[in-house]
């Protein structure tokens, strides 16, 4: 089949497409920006098109001659995220049906009785976009997704891991039906060939466990060894004081964490397995919890995480280039540069350069990295916490703490775009260069582009911070470097 997958630079998506393509399927991939899916392992065997479902831009173009479209996008932690999930769905609907796509399949939420959360209540309003419009849909409803990066996942791993006791709300009773990413991934793949037109509808999908949040703290803590947790129930905690215990703790930002909490008040679990009737389960069984969070810790372990929740980025996210590129057009912009020489060769400076960030810091104060991602999460960012899928590897697109890779070009150039909360815009360019003798170089350079007067009033109030973090940082990338080993060493296969 030809098919358009829509979300393909986010957690699910970007795993969908691969697994479409060992199927024999045809994939276009549609985004917003092309430049985010260059690096990806399957980027050569798809068609991208860019294009956006919000804007109804590029959808015309990147229906054409498509059998089956995913519509994998959402808005969740955007303001008035309800309208902008509710207006790119009828965008969507209505390309489809004008382009005589044969499916829809889309992947949304839990239908609980009563009055829904904004997010619950979003997802099903989206689902039944598609169910009404003139095009067959497929619509899969799941809770919980467990697998290695998902917010759901990332949210009960921390949870879990950095709180051996913690007050809880009402909640964490409640019943929920986790599901495996590999089984939601299994019906989506599925999607594309078993059911005939007349089909139109949606179906529940979920794992053979059905565990409160309680238990299911108390059994990822089991499966990754860790003692039990006490858990304090505390009726007074409401939804939105646990979410901002959510964004404290996790990486999850609180713009993320809040929806998904107010979605936990509901039990989530599936009032039919019709699914079945189409796509028979495995013949050892669905996933169960155990077993899904068992996998998920060994691909974190062997850095075989093949998408994180962070890939995704917000609808109007700054995409400008660098502004020192020869296309940009704007305002004053502040400059902070540096070199360093190295003994290290480039190969070496470089795997420095891209294993920047994560686990390995930023090679200057750790405290002052630390207190600014600290500032970032109290004016309601992500802060340092979205880390990054793989220690040793970047591609474009990618989250890096509160960095995203707006262009890497192997063994030379990583270019970071800030994410953080600023009155203005940053880029953090690093380089592994060459000099007319021979000489191995680290250049950097941060660049700033004030937004009015609170931009400026920003740049001078830091600037005298910039030696102890960006001057250190520059030193200690090109001492590092001559600590590398000449080759690089060989990584572990994923599971």
């Amino acid at each position: 089949m030809r098919c358009l997958v829509t979300g393909a630079t986010g957690y699910v998506g970007g795993r969908l497409v691969p697994r479409l393509l060992a199927a024999g399927h045809e994939v276009r991939c549609l985004t917003r920006d092309a430049r985010r899916l260059r690096d990806v392992p399957w980027a050569a065997r798809v068609d991208v098109a860019e294009g956006d479902v919000a804007q109804d831009e590029g959808l015309a173009a990147a229906m054409e001659g498509v059998e089956v479209a995913y519509y994998l996008v959402h808005a969740l932690g955007q303001e008035a995220f309800e309208d902008l999930d509710r207006l790119s769905a009828l965008n969507f609907a209505i390309a489809c049906e004008r382009a005589g796509v044969e499916r829809i399949v889309y992947l949304g939420g839990p239908l609980p009785p009563g009055r829904a959360s904004a997010h619950l209540r979003s997802r099903a309003e989206v689902g039944d976009i598609f169910l009404r419009c003139a095009v067959p849909a497929t619509v899969f409803r799941a809770a919980v997704i467990i697998g290695s990066g998902s917010a759901s996942f990332e949210m009960l791993r921390y949870l879990t891991e950095r709180l051996p006791a913690m007050v809880t709300p009402k909640w964490v009773r409640n019943r929920i039906q986790p599901i495996a990413i590999r089984d939601v991934l299994r019906y989506l793949v599925a999607a594309a060939t078993v059911f005939p037109p007349p089909v139109n509808r949606a179906f529940d999908i979920g794992g053979p466990d059905v565990l409160t949040y309680a238990e299911l703290m108390q059994r990822y803590a089991r499966i990754a060894r860790l003692p039990r947790r006490l858990l304090v129930p505390v009726r007074a905690l409401s939804p939105r004081l646990s979410s901002y215990w959510v964004g404290l703790v996790t990486p999850v930002p609180n713009r993320i964490a809040r929806p998904l909490v107010d979605s936990l008040i509901h039990e989530a679990v599936c009032t039919e397995h019709d699914i079945g009737q189409y796509v028979p389960d495995p013949h050892d069984g669905l996933t169960g919890f155990d077993a899904a969070v068992a996998l998920a810790l060994r691909r974190i372990r062997d850095a075989g995480v093949e998408t994180r929740w962070s890939g995704a980025t917000a609808h109007g996210a700054p995409s400008d280039p660098l502004p020192s590129d020869p296309a940009w057009s704007g305002g004053s912009a502040y400059r902070d540069e540096r070199a360093h020489y190295t003994d290290a060769t480039p190969e070496q400076l470089w795997r420095v350069i891209e294993s920047i960030g994560g686990e390995r810091g930023w090679h200057s104060s750790r405290l002052a990295w630390a207190l600014r991602g600290g500032v970032d999460r109290l004016f309601g960012g992500a802060g340092q916490r979205k880390g990054r899928r793989d220690q040793h590897r970047l591609y474009a697109g990618e989250a890096v703490d509160f960095w995203r890779v707006e262009e890497i070009v192997p063994g030379e150039l990583l270019r970071l775009r800030a994410e953080m909360k600023l009155p203005g815009r940053a880029w953090l360019e690093l380089r592994a260069a060459v000099d007319e003798d021979d000489r191995t170089v680290y250049e950097q350079v941060l660049v700033f582009v004030p937004r009015g007067l609170a931009g400026h009033a920003y740049w001078r109030s830091v600037a005298p911070l910039h030696g102890l973090v960006f001057g250190r940082m520059a030193r200690n990338i090109a001492r590092a470097a001559v600590s590398e080993p000449r080759t690089a060493p060989a990584r572990a296969a994923a599971s």
